[in-house]
């Protein structure tokens, strides 16, 4: 999986979101101020495609009406604007397509300035670009890939907040948690996705462990130019990228790890090949 998937283009031309403080909103009338909240609001490089071409199939996903628009058009977010979200959806359709043995995992996980008619807007939306592809809620042990392609299922949706309740391909947001450790310190961060792993749930849910350093103001402050990957992610990738090599899939293991700027490292190809091991289970199992 990846942080803050559709990060890779924000507009820094744009207003600053509405997920920012009203001091931040304010500063940020001043365009060099965009410029550098876009050094540390871009957590990605790929495009949602290219992160589909290179094995990403979570997506962590912002949204956000802009607040004065006419309609009710949704848009990604991260402290900029990014792209309409509908343009998002039809570009991961379009790989879905072309692959149709593909499953994808699309977390919308915080929302911002919407109404009730803003997500039935966003949802429909959804409906309009999967179709037949959405997969209905069931228990979560059942849902194989086996299962998926019997049914042509390739989405799975979760939505966290109540109106999932309203439509049946939409799966609740406790069933994909995702524990946030909020440090720039490399061991807080693996000591947490130890933590969080124990305690994760043994059945009924999926997980995430979110790979991932957080910037505090004074780490933003400190390195105002340099941005989020220079700062935090380049020199830490290696690490992390070990801790996920001694990982081991399955019940109370790693399920899914998302990462900051998957191209970095074989981080994809790293998390891929853990499920050899489940394959290895299994033929020792028979």
């Amino acid at each position: 999986g990846s942080h803050d998937s559709f990060s890779y283009w924000v507009d820094d031309k744009s207003p600053v979101g509405p997920d920012q403080a009203t001091a931040i909103k304010r500063l940020a009338r001043i365009s060099l101020v965009r410029k550098i909240i876009k050094k540390w609001s871009v957590t990605q490089n790929l495009t949602f495609k290219e992160q589909l071409e290179g094995g990403i199939r979570y997506f962590d996903l912002r949204v956000s009406s802009k607040p004065g628009e006419i309609g009710q058009e949704i848009y990604f977010i991260h402290g900029l604007f990014g792209i309409k979200v509908w343009d998002g959806l039809e570009e991961m359709n379009s790989f879905l397509e072309q692959h149709p043995k593909e499953v994808i995992f699309l977390d919308f996980n915080h929302f911002y300035a919407m109404d009730d008619s803003h997500h039935h807007f966003l949802i429909n939306r959804i409906r309009s670009a999967f179709e037949s592809k959405l997969c209905c809620v069931d228990c979560v042990e059942y849902v194989t890939l086996l299962y998926m392609w019997e049914k042509k299922h390739q989405v799975l949706i979760f939505y966290h907040h109540p109106l999932y309740q309203e439509y049946p391909f939409l799966w609740p947001g406790n069933k994909m948690p995702a524990p946030w450790a909020n440090t720039t310190n490399v061991h807080k961060l693996l000591q947490f996705l130890e933590t969080t792993l124990g305690e994760r749930s043994r059945y009924g849910t999926f997980h995430v462990s979110q790979a991932i350093l957080t910037p505090r103001v004074k780490t933003i402050a400190r390195h105002l130019i340099r941005g989020l990957k220079n700062t935090l992610v380049h020199r830490n990738l290696p690490m992390i990228l070990n801790w996920v090599k001694a990982q081991k899939p399955g019940v109370m293991g790693v399920n899914i790890i998302t990462s900051d700027f998957v191209e970095l490292v074989d981080f994809a190809a790293t998390v891929i090949a853990l499920n050899d091991l489940l394959l290895e289970e299994d033929e020792s199992d028979t």
